[in-house]
């Protein structure tokens, strides 16, 4: 037993009860101990002697006071710190566990799906410190803890407590602040005013060193790595590992790059670039098309349990609220509405339902809703085996569903260990209103709102507006009014007064909710709408801003960027749309019009085929929806399958003869194929059942083959 730990039994022998030594750095010694106060086995690590000297006491635990608020998942807190005589020292839980360093030395190089799972969770935990003000300094393989797999980091706070004090700290033995292998450039050079972008770069070296077996840069002495990191770039992980994807490798290549601003901006954007891309292969035993953190769930349709067959509005509005909830969580690919919903009573086992919506996890549960009370019951399953990963029953007061929606996800989140950012969490459990009867409206709105007709959206609107009665502050019913309003001035009903009516009630709801996504996206739309672009571009980005995942802001902002003549920005949005929600049709078809328009032809094609490809996998589920009938029939035109685009058009107007919107996109197919006559029949049609879009049989070009047909310049003459 060394002098210092009988020095330290003896100093702390009140408080802890020093068993081992169980490690040892360049900085402390690590013992095991009990916690006599609370009775729980800690890690209690001593400062060597010579850093302590130069550090002094007042100056450590003035420094080290930062890093014990932080409290997070993926981040070992700090329980106590102090001195022992002239030692300084600083307590942590005991991890039972090993460091990512030994399991490198026992295993070599990880699989991807693990190393990439590790770098997300490093990321969040970076994130959450680096917005506490908080940088770490020495992110390395020695720090990362796994704890029953999971990835735990330590030592939040102590490199810069001790490089307070300690001066040339690269050359002094012992004492190096940081490790040269795993160092940002601007680290090794002895700047001591780091920011966030210098422990990306560390956690892209280690993820480098997880994937490819190696560190970027290695070599017999500190003087010669420092070397090749002031002079060299890194070579490709995939160097070292073919089987790297190329996506990954330009993501940790990205975060490694020597100057701060190459790099990503915030943890969360490395975290981000670590996502597996849509379309692509991925690693053995994961359903395709998982994506963001390998995490994936479809939210069913809860089945209505009450006696009353009306409360159904009710029992899939609880559905649809978790799956927005769901949708604001960054590590989650969540199937949409429609995907799950066209499931609805087809009594599909759940390895058929993952496999359709290519997901790992599925959430089924019930509603049964009387008088007052509410029983609501919700388990999540695992496809790869059936087996339960959750499961619970809440019998509550009706004006608890709130409270229930928000347990269910948080369940969810605990269940699928998917750590979520501070701004994920408020968004979750912000409640949109606390009058239940208007939630009651709402909901039913929502249930009118995706009939997708003009009858339909008119409901809703009238839904919306009880809710507003009910409760003259609620945001989200105000957003619902402009959107309902947009929509029927867009394809039914183009008059000043629906116009006029998306303008007052978005203005409404962000002034009663300024930091809601939904409110800025519909007041975009609204603004769009009356060709205001500079206003809708600003409220378009604030939306993304507060929700970068919202997939409405994006798709409606590329249709105003359309509208506005800004084609190559269109293309972006439409993009990002697709990308946000990949089982998404519309983005790809609209898309490939738009690519055609810049003259980009193979790029057009390939959208077209994409498109196709989901509307066709869509419509097995939903067969009469028309909108993807008639999009894809004017996409299998362009491609050149004509008998397939009029088979899809004759669909499309069986299934919505007298919706005018249906009408005019079924007269486009009808002209593209050179069919006239049945061009200008649909037309008429559309325009008796209450079209009133002048500008766009004006300008449409799939309408060009009939643009210089008498009967045209009559119909334009309605208008």
């Amino acid at each position: 037993m060394t002098d210092i730990l009988t020095q330290l039994k003896t100093s702390l022998a009140d408080r802890y009860d020093l068993e081992r030594e169980v490690g040892r750095g360049g900085m402390a010694t690590v013992y095991l101990a009990q916690d006599r106060r609370h009775h729980r086995p800690v890690a209690l690590k001593v400062l060597h002697p010579h850093v302590g000297m130069s550090l002094g006491p007042d100056r450590f635990l003035r420094e080290i006071q930062i890093a014990a608020r932080l409290q997070h998942p993926h981040i070992v807190p700090l329980y106590d710190s102090g001195r022992a005589d002239e030692l300084l020292f600083y307590v942590m839980p005991y991890v039972d566990g090993e460091s990512l360093r030994q399991r490198l030395e026992r295993d070599g190089r990880m699989d991807i799906e693990e190393a990439v799972r590790i770098g997300r969770a490093v990321a969040s935990a970076l994130d959450y410190a680096h917005r506490q003000g908080v940088v770490h300094r020495d992110i390395k393989p020695e720090n990362v803890m796994l704890n029953q797999n999971e990835p735990v980091v330590t030592d939040f706070g102590i490199a810069k407590a001790v490089s307070a004090a300690v001066s040339d700290s690269l050359t002094q033995t012992g004492t190096a602040i940081g490790t040269p292998a795993y160092m940002s450039p601007e680290q090794a050079s002895g700047n001591v005013d780091l920011d966030a972008r210098s422990d990306i770069y560390s956690l892209g070296a280690m993820l480098y060193e997880m994937i490819g077996g190696q560190a970027p840069f290695s070599g017999p002495t500190v003087q010669s790595i420092m070397k090749q990191l002031f002079t060299d770039p890194a070579l490709p992980i995939h160097t070292h590992r073919e089987d790297v994807p190329e996506w990954l490798d330009s993501a940790v290549m990205k975060a490694l790059a020597k100057a701060p601003n190459d790099r990503y901006a915030t943890a969360t954007q490395f975290a981000q670039a670590l996502t597996w891309p849509s379309g692509q292969s991925t690693p053995t035993g994961m359903p395709a098309g998982t994506t963001s953190g390998w995490q994936s769930i479809a939210v069913l349709p809860f089945v209505n349990m009450s006696a009353d067959p009306e409360n159904e509005y009710f029992s899939d509005g609880v559905a649809e609220e978790i799956i927005n909830s769901l949708n604001k969580i960054e590590a989650l690919r969540v199937a949409s509405r429609t995907s799950s919903f066209a499931l609805k009573g087809k009594g599909e086992d759940i390895a058929e339902i993952g496999r359709k919506l290519k997901v790992q996890t599925v959430l089924e549960g019930g509603v049964r809703k009387s008088g007052n009370r509410l029983r609501v019951t919700a388990q999540l399953i695992n496809v790869a085996d059936g087996y339960q990963l959750w499961s619970e029953r809440y019998d509550r007061q009706l004006e608890d569903v709130f409270a229930i929606q928000d347990e269910i996800a948080d369940n969810i989140v605990r269940a699928l260990r998917v750590v979520l950012s501070d701004d994920e969490k408020k968004a979750i459990e912000k409640a949109p209103t606390e009058n239940v009867k208007a939630y009651e409206y709402y909901l039913r709105g929502r249930q009118f709102f995706h009939l997708w007709s003009r009858n339909g959206i008119q409901y809703a609107r009238r839904m919306f507006e009880r809710a507003i009665e009910e409760d003259a502050k609620y945001a989200l019913a105000y957003a619902g009014i402009a959107d309902c309003c947009s929509f029927l001035y867009m394809y039914w009903d183009g008059s000043k007064a629906n116009l006029d009516g998306a303008d007052a009630a978005s203005k409404k709801a962000i002034e009663l909710d300024p930091d809601n996504a939904e409110s800025h996206a519909s007041r975009g739309f609204a603004l769009s709408l009356r060709k205001e672009y500079a206003g809708a571009r600003a409220e378009f980005e604030q939306a993304l801003k507060l929700d970068p995942r919202q997939f409405e802001a994006h798709y409606l902002f590329a249709r105003a960027c359309v509208q506005e003549g800004k084609l190559e920005e269109a293309v972006e949005h439409f993009e990002a749309a697709a990308k946000v929600r990949p089982e998404d049709h519309q983005s790809l078809l609209l898309l490939g019009g738009v690519l055609s328009g810049l003259k980009r032809t193979a790029e057009s094609q390939t959208s077209y085929a994409r498109g196709l490809a989901l509307a066709e996998k869509h419509l097995e589920m939903n067969p009469d929806d028309g909108r993807a009938l008639y999009l894809g029939g004017a996409a299998l035109m362009t491609l050149g399958q004509r008998e397939k685009a009029l088979e899809w058009a004759s669909r499309a107007r069986a299934a919505n003869e007298s919706d005018s919107l249906t009408l005019y996109n079924v007269a486009c197919v009808y002209s593209l194929a050179h069919l006239n006559d049945e061009a200008i029949e649909c037309l008429d049609k559309a325009i008796e059942n209450g079209f009133g879009h002048r500008e766009w049989l004006e300008h449409d070009s799939d309408l060009d083959a009939v643009r210089e047909d008498p009967r045209f310049k009559a119909l334009l003459a309605k208008l």
